[in-house]
């Protein structure tokens, strides 16, 4: 493959509070905020707490979810009286870091978020973007306090519906477990070493550093699975089982228990061979969402450099 130009990456946002009870982003975005980070070389830095009500209310969100909120046909829907306080922020950020698919769109969007999963550093981001593959590539190679993995979800742009999306590229960065509400300081300094990187990285981009292409592995989502169910009141009659727990990305073969029920009897998971992530989640009880399922798959981008004058 030959080596791609890009232009100059010299706007970045950093944006956290997304989801309000997600503290890690929250309290990133607050301390860049305070220490006045404006500049970092050749990088312009803007940081955002993109949902701040939520964050004052410390819940995931007041009416809809925010990072639902950024495909094309809800950013240019009409506001109205009854359009939620999430929706009306979605078109007030795309106005301040895009318009998405637009050339004033910030260069680099970094959304940070934290789960209760027990899923390490995770790197978010839809389409197979050169310049994420290889920040994603360099994050892995620093960083060694835990496993960084990558997962891609195939959805065209325009139906990309967090707020990452809105950037010419752009990732969020999902660190875990966490709970919900609560700053754990090993999962902080995770996130601060993961923005740290990503604007390192930017600088050596900037000022002529040619990456070398290579592959990475990636996770690509496959299914969500729900929770088994009551067909008459829709509860939920079982909890993951224990040895899923915690287990997030180790393979889950035909056979392998996957849910126990309050009675006693293990669900078995039933089909192909594949990694279970977001593991128990606390907020996708609501989405009825156990885990996710996904392949494993090989990614190979080119060598990459910045586009001289």
């Amino acid at each position: 493959m030959e080596c791609v130009s890009f232009p100059p990456l010299s706007r970045v946002a950093i944006c956290g509070g997304t989801h309000g009870n997600e503290m890690s982003g929250v309290y990133m975005v607050r301390e860049m905020q305070k220490q006045k980070v404006e500049k970092a070389g050749s990088v312009f830095i803007t940081t955002v707490l993109a949902n701040p009500r939520a964050v004052d209310a410390c819940k995931r969100y007041t009416d809809t979810d925010l990072n639902r909120s950024f495909t094309d046909a809800l950013l240019s829907a009409p506001i109205t009286d009854s359009t939620s306080y999430e929706l009306r922020r979605a078109q007030e950020l795309n106005a301040q870091l895009g318009p998405k698919g637009s050339e004033e769109a910030v260069d680099l969007l970094c959304d940070l978020h934290n789960t209760t999963a027990n899923m390490g550093l995770c790197l978010i981001f839809y389409s197979l973007d050169w310049i994420t593959m290889h920040i994603y590539k360099y994050i892995q190679s620093k960083i060694t306090s835990a496993p960084v993995r990558a997962i891609q979800l195939d959805i065209p742009i325009s139906e990309a519906y967090s707020l990452e999306s809105v950037g010419k590229h752009g990732f969020a960065i999902e660190v875990g477990p966490q709970p919900n509400g609560v700053l754990r300081s090993d999962i902080f300094n995770m996130v601060k070493e993961a923005v740290d990187l990503t604007i390192e990285w930017l600088q050596l981009f900037n000022s002529g550093s040619t990456f070398e292409g290579g592959e990475v592995e990636a996770y690509t989502l496959t299914k969500s699975v729900d929770y088994p169910r009551d067909p008459t009141t829709n509860e939920i009659t079982a909890a993951i089982h224990p040895k899923l727990q915690d287990n997030d990305f180790k393979l889950l073969q035909p056979g392998d228990p996957i849910f126990l029920s309050f009675s006693g009897e293990t669900v078995k998971h039933e089909g192909e061979e594949l990694y279970p992530f977001f593991v128990n989640e606390c907020a996708y009880y609501e989405k009825k969402i156990a885990f996710h399922l996904a392949r494993k798959i090989t990614l190979t981008f080119p060598s990459v450099s910045v586009k001289k004058d």
